[in-house]
């Protein structure tokens, strides 16, 4: 991990709405095929961060850079996989396959409008495979459960070939078993296919069991580190300004 090259790196960043501050000097870098969990308290500015770190929202001061390249010029938007808030949620009464919808994820790399190609169907294909949705393929999203929905998301985020995968909070709306099988499927992402995972997260006793580096996010960055270091209590108490007791998943 440490000879690996970095792919994102946040610089100085901080943003404000309204000339109120919600992210203040925010620096940390992340390096190819690690795995983060990023966690904090509501409002403290996770679903901002990664905002920013898409190129959706643009920075008050400070930059991002995606493999090098500021993230408001980068060009190869496919190479970062999304997945945002509440998809176990959504589709209820959207009138699309499975297939369909993860077809639309192909879209940034082969282009607007463009047909696809032998390449971008088997893409699809793959993508539906390595989420386990192929046997949904011509379901619509809304007959589905929110867990095999979640799983369509993933799929349609893959399937452009991403080697960034980031999430916000992809558990939300899903029942236990299923959370814990999601938590299993995004450990094999990053082991067996080297994708960078970054998971915003409430599930945060799963969260530090699972990543190899957490960020922990309350307007600043209260600390970075392994699992380990965030859970002595100088950190925590500073992060929820409260004591917090954990209870750790264990495989």
């Amino acid at each position: 991990m440490t000879t690996s090259p970095v792919c994102i790196e946040v610089k100085n960043v901080s943003f404000s709405y309204n000339g109120l501050p919600v992210l203040t000097n925010i620096n940390f870098s992340v390096k190819e095929g690690e795995y983060v969990g990023i966690i904090g308290p509501n409002g403290g500015g996770k679903t901002t961060l990664l905002r920013i770190i898409l190129g959706l929202l643009k920075p008050t001061s400070g930059e991002v850079l995606i493999f090098g390249q500021n993230v408001q010029s980068f060009k190869d938007r496919f190479l970062i996989g999304y997945v945002p808030q509440r998809t176990a949620e959504a589709g209820l009464h959207f009138p699309a396959t499975v297939e369909e919808i993860v077809r639309t994820g192909r879209t940034a790399r082969v282009g607007l409008l463009k047909r696809f190609k032998k390449e971008d169907l088997a893409a699809v294909q793959r993508a539906m495979e390595i989420a386990d949705v192929t046997d949904y393929k011509n379901h619509l999203i809304g007959h589905l459960s929110g867990g095999q929905r979640q799983r369509v998301f993933i799929a349609r985020a893959l399937v452009g070939d991403p080697k960034i995968l980031i999430l916000d909070e992809p558990t939300t709306g899903v029942d236990i078993l299923s959370q814990e099988k999601f938590y299993t499927f995004l450990r094999n992402l990053n082991h067996q296919m080297g994708l960078t995972v970054i998971v915003v997260s409430h599930d945060i006793g799963i969260v530090i069991d699972e990543v190899s580096t957490v960020l922990c996010l309350n307007r600043t960055l209260v600390c970075q580190g392994p699992p380990n270091e965030f859970l002595k209590d100088e950190y925590v108490e500073k992060l929820y300004s409260k004591k917090v007791k954990f209870l750790i998943h264990k495989h």
